[in-house]
């Protein structure tokens, strides 16, 4: 390896290290009232959905070997219609007035509102329909 790119390595790493000295908020650190285990009925049947905080860093390379670390944190979801299979829930926004807009892993796009009493009314949509989409815990 030349003198010039050891030396950018080396900065590189220094600054790596240095970041690492950072407070990343970790996947533990992030809150949301959705967060956790809920008993749900999707059109009147019963169903589960499941949300966790999980840690979404990435490191990226370039062709000079300098490397980025980004840290950060992500919801992962899964629903399960009438004790069906678990599916992902992908993309989860809080929206404007705190509720949660999600989409299934067939790509339809569902909101629960924020709960009141432990208790969310919301919709799924399937064909372009809009479906009724009850969660409590």
């Amino acid at each position: 390896m030349n003198t010039a790119l050891n030396t950018a390595l080396w900065i590189a790493l220094a600054i790596a290290a240095a970041a690492e000295g950072c407070s990343p908020v970790a996947a533990s650190q992030v809150s949301g009232w959705w967060d956790g285990n809920w008993n749900c009925t999707i059109d009147g049947r019963p169903a589960k959905m499941k949300w966790s905080a999980v840690n979404d860093s990435q490191t990226t390379c370039d062709d000079d070997e300098v490397c980025t670390h980004t840290f950060g944190a992500r919801w992962k979801g899964r629903f399960s219609d009438n004790g069906s299979a678990w599916v992902a829930l992908n993309n989860a926004r809080r929206g404007k007035n705190g509720g949660l807009y999600f989409n299934h892993a067939d790509g339809n796009r569902w909101y629960l509102p924020t709960p009141t009493d432990n208790r969310s009314k919301g919709w799924t949509t399937w064909n372009g329909q809009r479906y009724p989409l009850v969660c409590w815990r």
